[in-house]
């Protein structure tokens, strides 16, 4: 969700960013990327804010992120040119929808997982099987406190992978027993990923490269994907395991350039490309959300990987809280999430930045 940093931590921020000397050379700046390839545009007026994509053998199927607006909240189902066919009623309002899966029963997975004030009891899933007329809501409590999260992840056996939304190491989440209706499941904390340092362009500049705000399995269980607001990350899952991919894994990177708010990520339904599409519409004035195609390489390189951070040391930079949309510095060393440098007029943007963002902190009727 866009918002607008206070300030204070806008100050705070920029207190961190390094500044080069006059005629040093200057790390950080964007590798040369290929903008994705537009699919279709969504115009639907209700969908001006999507947080979550998956593909289907048909189409699309995309959610709102929260919504005010009582008609916003529903599961959309699109055809293969974007337009709305079939929308889906939740029973009680969702507190915060950010992420889509769906199962190899065609089951598709909400995850109402969003909390950018850390402040929910528990977090849920949705799940909604092919032809059913309306989600079943099941309950999640994480093990330590409340967590922002964007991304869900399906296990081989159809169990929910969380990924937190923080800077630096974000951590990975998996119910103890399978969710269920009526309850409340424990999370248990299965460990972190750290997802390699790029210098891909992208609104939010430096924070933007290491907050995940969404994730995805392939149709065929092999391999799953986390993104933020500038990248994606493709790992491999030889042995089914998601968990142990994502934590001890390399990925691939496959870059996202300069998309206005790039939360979504799924795989299409052949396995070979990655499709996106920014949350946010009207930017530029008078767009609607597309659907963007990356095709991914048959093999690449496994990515460079960050450089190791200690769980002390990850607290103990300006801003150490970091949630949804870079309210903070991170976590982590400053040499660490800054590593790549920023030039002065790329401070003096991200300050702009930082002051113009809009405030959209939104809570269901539900206070779960």
């Amino acid at each position: 969700m866009a918002r607008r940093w206070p300030a204070a931590v806008a100050c705070g921020a920029l207190a961190v960013l390094p500044v080069a000397a006059p005629g040093a050379a200057v790390a950080g700046r964007a590798p040369t990327a290929r903008p994705g390839t537009p699919v279709c545009q969504v115009r639907d007026e209700r969908l001006n804010e999507i947080s979550g994509m998956v593909a289907t053998d048909t189409g699309y199927v995309v959610v709102n992120d929260s919504a005010d607006e009582e008609p916003r909240r529903r599961i959309f189902f699109l055809d293969a040119r974007c337009a709305v066919v079939r929308t889906v009623r939740y029973p009680t309002p969702p507190r915060d929808t950010e992420d889509l899966a769906i199962g190899r029963d065609g089951t598709v997975w909400v995850a109402d997982i969003g909390d950018n004030d850390e402040i929910r009891e528990t977090v849920a899933v949705w799940t909604l099987p092919p032809g059913a007329s309306r989600p079943t809501l099941r309950r999640m409590a994480y093990p330590d406190g409340p967590h922002d999260a964007e991304a869900l992840l399906l296990t081989g056996d159809g169990r929910p992978v969380i990924v937190t939304k923080q800077a630096g190491t974000a951590g990975v989440y998996a119910p103890a027993a399978p969710p269920r209706a009526g309850a409340t499941t424990p999370l248990t904390k299965a460990g972190q990923v750290r997802l390699p340092i790029t210098t891909t362009g992208n609104p939010f500049s430096i924070f933007g490269r290491r907050l995940v705000t969404g994730g995805a399995t392939a149709p065929d269980g092999r391999r799953v994907v986390l993104r933020t607001y500038a990248d994606a990350f493709e790992f491999d899952v030889p042995d089914g395991d998601v968990v142990k991919a994502l934590t001890d894994g390399r990925p691939r990177t496959v870059p996202l350039p300069d998309e206005p708010q790039g939360e979504s990520v799924s795989y299409s339904r052949d396995g070979r490309s990655l499709l996106t599409v920014s949350e946010t519409a009207g930017q530029p004035p008078g767009t609607r959300p597309t659907i963007l195609r990356y095709a991914l390489p048959d093999t690449a390189a496994p990515a460079a990987t960050t450089p190791a951070m200690s769980g002390d040391a990850a607290g103990r930079t300006a801003g150490s809280h970091a949630s949804a949309d870079g309210r903070a510095a991170g976590r982590g060393r400053s040499g660490s999430f800054l590593a790549g440098g920023a030039t002065v007029a790329g401070v003096a943007g991200l300050a702009l930045l930082v002051v113009g963002l809009a405030w959209r902190s939104r809570r269901g009727g539900d206070r779960r």
